[in-house]
């Protein structure tokens, strides 16, 4: 069987990242900041983001996310009304156009996010 869609993640060679050489940029939220550690692979935005204490996203947000907590705990708000909590070690899922969401964290917290 054959298909003529595109590899998920492209066809690059193997390669690895030290995160921490990857220069961060600044987001301010509503309240707080985020710091973005961005990099580009095969057509998919990989992110490490640093959220500090009280931040509270600028925006409602349609883009579709893995979304993987490494540390702390995020709030995320679904345009339903919904909130869901998660700690370190959980993750979300939601494709491009699902539920609308944005996210806050009262004591910080540290992702990895595909996109």
């Amino acid at each position: 069987m054959t298909s003529s869609a595109a590899p998920l993640f492209g066809t690059h060679p193997f390669i690895t990242t030290d995160w921490t050489t990857v220069s961060p940029t600044e987001h301010a939220g509503e309240t707080g900041t985020a710091h973005w550690r961005t990099k580009e692979v095969g057509g998919l935005r990989l992110r490490r983001v640093d959220y500090s204490p009280g931040y509270l996203a600028d925006h409602w947000c349609r883009r579709g996310h893995v979304l993987y907590v490494l540390s702390g705990t995020l709030s995320t708000e679904l345009d339903d009304g919904r909130v869901v909590e998660l700690g370190a070690g959980q993750s979300y899922e939601v494709g491009s156009g699902q539920e609308t969401h944005r996210s806050s964290t009262a004591s910080g917290a540290a992702l990895f996010v595909i996109d």
